[in-house]
This record gives C-alpha cells, sequence and structure tokens, in this order.
C-alpha cells in the first residue's frame, strides 16, 4: 500500500527508442530518501556512472516532487526538483522551482519522471491524467521560454479547451539550452526557474524542449486530523515570524539588498570587497516603488505559499524597458554590485531575458563581473570584445552580454561555458570566485564565518542552500550568532545541511525555515505519510543525503579536501573596508572539526559512517574504485 502523499507511480522515459514505462518504488525505498533530492541521488547512485559525461545520452535527469508537493494546507509546499549530473561542476546536482509545475506533476499522476537516453530530434512531453505522449517539438526549438509556454498552450487549447489549457504548467528550455550554456536553467511558468548548474544543458542535450504537465488526481493525507493540526501550527508560525510574516511579503527577497550591504558582506565588483554605494538605487524599497505591478504579481505566487515573495515588474520607460518577474535578491546582486552597476531598470531587463532565455541570473551576472575583472587585468584580448565597452558600472554592456551569452556569440561563447573556464581560458584562475566551480552567490563569507564552510563544503558547488548561515550569522534568525567566530560554526552547518537535505526532499520552500525547523517538519511529514517519524530518523535522512552526495562526487572526480575550499580572495585577502573590514575566512580552523563531526576523512565519507547510514553498497562502490578512506 502506498504511503500518504505519493502518488504512487513513476514514469521511466527513454528518449532515445520514444519508449515509456510505468513503475513503482517500495515504501522502504521512500521511507529511507522521502523524495525530491534524496530520491534523486539515490537513482543516480544506483543507474548512473558518476563519471558520465554530463552532456552524453547516458546522463539522466530525474525530475521529481515530494511526499508533501500539491498537499492541500501544507504551506508552500508547491516546488518541484530537477536532479542530474551537473555540466557546470561535474557533481551530482539538483535545482529547485517553484510555480504551479511540481503540483500539476503530481496532479498528472506521477511522483517522479526518470528520463534517459536521447532524442535524435527535438521532442516535447506532454503528460496527463497518468499518460505520457513524446511530440515532436520540431517546430518550438529555437523560441524562447515564452513563447514555447505559448505554443504548447495554443496546441493543447485544441484538444482540451482553451479554459482547461491555461490551467496547463510547463517546464521548458530557451535558446541558451538548446546551445548546451553550462549554466542554462529550466523556466517552468514563465518566470520560474529550475536556475543552477546547467540543467537547461543537459535538457538541450537530450533534445528535450518541454514538458507539459495536467490533470486532476489528488494525493491524499494518511491522516487528515493531525495534518490539519500540523498545518494550523506551522501557518501561524509562517504568520507571525518576521522575515516570512512581514519582510518577504511586503519587499520579497530583494529586502536583502540594504541588509547585506549594511552588514559589509554584499559582494562588489567580484569580491573586492563586501560594500556597495549605491545599494539605495537597487534595493527593495526603490524596486517596489518604481516598478513593483502590484495587480499581476499574485499570479506569480507559488502554488499552496502563504508567504507570497513573488514579484512582478515592468520598466515602461528608457532604454530598457520589459517586463516579468522578479528581480530576485540574487539577480540584483548579480547584474548590480558584482557589475558595478547601479541602473536598476537594467538589471530588470537582464533579469527578463535570463528567464526568456533560459540562463541561471546568478551565474550570468556573476561571469560578467569576471569577465570585467579580467578586462581590467588586460587578460582579454579587445578584438574578442566586438567593440563592446566591458568596464564595471556599464549597465548596457550587462544586457547585451545576455545575448551573446545564450547564443554563444563572439565573447558570450567563452562566457556560456562559466566563471572557472573564462578565467582560466585567459589566464588568470584566481579571479574565478567559484567552489566545484559553480559561481558563488550574492554573500562575502569573510565577514560570515559559519557561511564559509558551508561554501566549501556544498556537495553541488558553490550555494548558499545547503546551509544558509546568514539566518543566524547576519539576520539572527532564529537566534544571533557571532558571524566573526569559527567556534561551533562545524556543528551548526553540518546541522543545517542535513535539515536542508530533507526539506529540499519533502519538498517544500527553504524560506519556511526561517520560521519552521525539525519539530515541524517531523509532524507534517509523518502526518502525510502515516509514518511514525522521530526528529533522530529525520537527521539520519539528511545525513543520508548528504553523505550519497558527497560519494557519488568522490566516483565523479575525487572530491575531498583539496575541493572543500575557497577561492584565494577569500582566504588571503582581507576585508578592505565596512563592518567586516579586516576579516578572512578562517577555513581552516573548521574543516578538521567539521570532517570529525560528519566522520569523513579528508573530506571522504568512511566505511564505518556509511554503515551507520545504511549505505554499505554505497561503501562498496567506493570501494570498488580504491576511493574508501580507511
Amino acid at each position: 500500500m502506498c504511503p500518504g502523499g505519493y502518488v504512487g507511480r513513476i514514469a521511466r522515459i527513454d528518449l532515445w527508442t520514444g519508449k515509456v514505462r510505468y513503475e513503482t518504488l517500495p515504501e522502504s525505498v521512500l521511507r529511507k530518501w522521502i523524495g525530491g533530492r534524496g530520491l534523486g541521488v539515490y537513482l543516480l547512485l544506483r543507474e548512473v556512472s558518476p563519471k558520465v559525461d554530463p552532456l552524453s545520452p547516458a546522463n539522466k535527469v530525474i525530475v521529481a516532487t515530494g511526499p508533501l508537493t500539491g498537499i492541500t494546507g501544507v504551506p508552500s509546499s508547491g516546488r518541484w526538483v530537477s536532479i542530474t549530473k551537473s555540466p557546470l561542476t561535474n557533481t551530482v546536482h539538483d535545482s529547485h522551482s517553484g510555480g504551479k509545475f511540481g503540483p500539476m506533476l503530481k496532479f498528472a499522476g506521477f511522483d517522479l519522471l526518470i528520463i534517459e537516453g536521447a532524442s535524435e530530434r527535438p521532442v516535447w512531453l506532454w503528460i496527463h491524467d497518468g499518460k505520457i505522449e513524446i511530440r515532436d517539438a520540431d517546430k518550438l526549438w529555437g523560441l524562447d521560454t515564452h513563447a514555447t509556454t505559448d505554443a504548447i498552450k495554443e496546441e493543447l487549447s485544441k484538444e482540451i479547451g482553451k479554459d482547461e489549457a491555461e490551467k496547463i504548467s510547463v517546464a521548458c528550455i530557451g535558446p541558451a539550452g538548446e546551445r548546451l550554456v553550462k549554466f542554462a536553467c529550466i523556466i517552468n511558468d514563465y518566470n520560474r526557474a529550475a536556475g543552477r548548474g546547467g540543467h537547461g544543458a543537459v535538457w538541450g542535450s537530450k533534445k528535450l524542449k518541454a514538458i507539459a504537465v495536467y490533470g486532476n488526481v489528488r494525493p491524499r493525507p494518511a491522516n487528515e486530523e493531525k495534518l490539519r493540526e500540523a498545518c494550523k501550527k506551522a501557518m501561524e508560525k509562517l504568520r507571525t515570524n518576521s522575515v516570512t510574516g512581514k519582510a518577504l511579503p511586503e519587499l520579497g527577497t530583494s529586502v536583502l539588498v540594504k541588509i547585506i550591504n549594511e552588514a559589509g558582506v554584499l559582494p562588489t565588483r567580484n569580491f573586492r570587497t563586501g560594500v556597495f554605494p549605491e545599494a539605495d538605487k537597487i534595493s527593495g524599497e526603490v524596486l517596489n516603488q518604481k516598478y513593483l505591478v502590484k495587480e499581476k504579481q499574485r499570479k506569480e505566487i507559488c502554488w499552496g505559499c502563504p508567504i507570497g515573495c513573488a514579484r512582478y515588474t515592468k520598466v515602461t520607460e528608457g532604454r530598457f524597458t520589459g517586463e516579468g518577474g522578479g528581480p530576485e535578491y540574487e539577480t540584483i546582486w548579480a547584474f548590480g554590485p558584482q557589475c558595478g552597476v547601479s541602473d536598476l531598470a537594467a538589471i530588470a531587463k537582464a533579469n527578463y531575458l535570463c528567464n526568456e532565455l533560459g540562463l541561471d541570473t546568478i551565474s550570468m551576472g556573476h561571469v560578467i563581473g569576471t569577465l570585467m575583472e579580467l578586462v581590467e587585468l588586460g587578460k582579454i584580448p579587445p578584438e574578442k570584445l566586438r567593440g563592446l565597452k566591458v568596464e564595471w558600472g556599464n549597465p548596457e554592456v550587462i544586457v547585451e552580454l545576455v545575448w551573446r551569452t545564450a547564443y554563444r556569440s563572439g565573447i558570450g561563447d567563452d562566457l556560456a561555458e562559466g566563471a572557472k573556464r573564462l578565467a582560466e581560458k585567459y589566464g588568470a584562475p584566481e579571479v574565478a570566485m567559484v567552489v566545484r566551480g559553480q559561481e558563488l552567490p550574492a554573500y562575502d563569507p569573510r565577514g560570515a564565518q559559519g557561511h564559509g564552510l558551508g561554501y566549501a563544503t556544498s556537495n553541488r558547488g558553490g550555494c548558499h542552500l545547503r546551509a544558509y548561515m546568514i539566518s543566524p550569522e547576519v539576520l539572527g534568525v532564529p537566534s544571533p550568532v557571532d558571524r566573526f567566530t569559527t567556534q561551533g560554526k562545524a556543528e551548526l552547518v553540518k546541522h543545517f545541511q542535513d535539515v536542508f537535505a530533507v526539506v529540499d526532499s519533502l519538498v517544500l520552500c527553504k524560506f519556511t525555515t526561517f520560521a519552521l525547523w525539525v519539530d515541524e517538519y517531523v509532524e507534517l511529514l509523518s502526518a502525510v505519510t502515516g509514518w511514525d517519524i522521530s526528529k533522530e530518523e529525520f537527521l539520519k535522512i539528511g545525513e543520508r543525503i548528504y553523505n550519497a552526495e558527497r560519494a557519488f562526487n568522490v566516483l565523479s572526480f575525487g572530491d575531498g579536501r583539496q575541493y572543500d575550499t575557497l577561492p584565494k580572495r577569500l582566504l588571503q585577502e582581507p576585508m578592505p573596508e565596512g563592518p567586516a573590514k579586516g576579516k578572512v575566512v578562517e577555513l581552516d580552523k573548521m574543516l578538521d572539526e567539521y570532517y570529525k563531526l560528519r566522520g569523513w576523512k579528508d573530506g571522504r565519507p568512511t566505511r564505518q559512517k556509511l554503515q551507520e547510514l545504511d549505505l554499505e553498497w554505497v561503501a562498496k562502490l567506493l570501494e570498488d574504485e580504491g576511493l574508501l578512506p580507511e
């Protein structure tokens, strides 16, 4: 019997043969790995060689929901996750998105899709009422994400009616994914992105243009009365929390611009400093005042979300007119302070283009900042720029380089490979502010020691969402900790990483973690599934997922201590100004303690730790390759 919350059906789609098989997963697997991110790494370890070329047909993509996805009343449960081997990082990688695609996939009758092989010609998937059709996408290939979504809805409206077609959710790639840009993303519901790690490029390599989902199957919780009580308590905590009940609903994620700048950790001009003098010009307050379209904002809010952080904006005057979802805080930073730009209209325009062309805004803005420093250092031959005025603070160039990167035109072809490969090609690898090949996001860790450790040990590469230590270190949520000390940070980072691994498997929005934590998630999961989950089991599941991911990476490229590091700039160059002046990340003081707590040796899981986590079969994989430390 299927546990509550699950549909109880997965689909295996072979794009090479055009065949679809329908399968189930045993409850024992579901309970150990939950869904989303957890099931994704489990399936990849079972079915894909970690040494696989990410853009080859042998790589697979897992499109997954979790047991809480689409469950009425569960707050912020309108999410889905893509899991694959990343072409940007060569790590196992999960990328998350909101909107309504996740719930609608479940309503269409599936918990999870396994997409394998590669089609000879472009295709798209139509998933509805428990059925999957593979359709020709020749006419869609080359279209941007918005045009693709419109075209699919128009085609399906002739089959199911216009009103019903409007309820369909479409996830698709744009020109960037088709051209295998290594940080191409998947866009669903026009403006929601599974952004990081190049998942759109993996779709492009498989000639998969889009997936459209629609259905009316409603997964049921095991204990409705218990769930109502758990949801009531969770909703009250979200409503009364200062972040989820006030800051995010009022200003969205861009509320962070001024806060992070005042803390002196807003990375500016490729992490040379943590203070951006013109932060007030690009703040959440200014975004709301000048560009927010309130009447369209409601449609941007994700399915089942009581927080409502989504923004819809429109620029009607000047050189950078356009409209769409966002920009979010990370996007404002990437095209703003990272590039020395204070023109919010230009930042918004670059964001709109990334949504349409299918690009991760964090990596896109970050790599432009990397290029700007390389140009300043004289590393880029002038003829490569084709007349572009690539310099700090130029708003026109950030917009132009989005286009050129998506279509791999001129210098855009180099940018499309990511900051690490760009900097290496032009002889200045130290300029790349990356971890495991993924561009760092919008927080300078010299002013937040725990966050620095989180960056360095992130299994999917530079990421703020493996352990969002900004919450306790800068925001003081749930309680403040000294951001400049290294003491106790290893334990805190590990705890955050383990909890977040389960939240990513449920699948829930990370913003709920500002108000909810293990007790609340255990209640929700137990009520929905019918399992009697304890806090200890919950944390063990998170630890199992984190160790499995690290094992995949060890098998992929020998991950370990040499990769658990940060760019030298952050380790050796003191912050030049602001509240964090004089600070560097004291990583070595935290790393050995972190390994001890994890039960790892030099960044690799040991046999004893893997056995503790019921991962003997993973230990055997490592042992067979001579990669298991004793």
